[in-house]
């Protein structure tokens, strides 16, 4: 292919022959991916293909058939690397090193095994006060009127409750 088949192509596509349209996209799409692999990183390469034959569509209109085909489509690939190196700058992404410590929830895990373990030993009223309040951060208000006690039995039970576990972590193991 020369440069004078590209600029013959164009020209005819430009008359409305789909035939030479596609030989033409064909021929500038193989040289875009070249063109961008010498100057892109390897995963920005299609899309800039992509977008240059797209410009090339939108702007075909403006191809000059005595003028050579070669330095038009250049120019807008150029304006399309431009564009690519611009946004690159713009989103600056970071590698991450793939040797990033993950945090251990073992301690978590265990925690909230043992907090379970403790508040089944003590009578539903406590248990669910405890839960609600210092757990999900309900208000005590907000306790009683989801237990149906009033606002000062919540704050016993959650008083009671706490006194119990405090006891059985202790040791004591005594009824309540």
């Amino acid at each position: 292919m020369t440069e004078a088949d590209w600029s013959r192509w164009m020209e005819a596509a430009q008359a409305g022959d789909a035939q030479a349209y596609r030989l033409v996209l064909g021929e500038a799409q193989a040289w875009l991916r070249r063109f961008f692999l010498k100057r892109l990183p390897p995963s920005m390469v299609d899309d800039a293909v992509q977008d240059t034959l797209m410009a090339v569509h939108e702007k075909r209109h403006t191809f000059d058939p005595s003028q050579k085909f070669g330095p038009w489509i250049a120019a807008i690939a150029r304006y399309k690397w431009i564009d690519r190196l611009r946004a690159a700058r713009r989103t600056q992404t970071t590698l991450l090193d793939e040797t990033v410590a993950v945090g251990d929830h073992e301690e978590q895990v265990t925690t909230a095994h043992a907090l379970e373990k403790l508040l089944a030993q003590l009578k539903p009223g406590p248990a669910e006060a405890i839960r609600l309040v210092k757990l999900q951060g309900l208000s005590i208000e907000e306790a009683a009127r989801r237990t149906g006690q009033s606002a000062t039995l919540v704050k016993v039970n959650i008083h009671r409750g706490l006194s119990r576990m405090s006891t059985l972590v202790i040791g004591g193991n005594d009824g309540e």
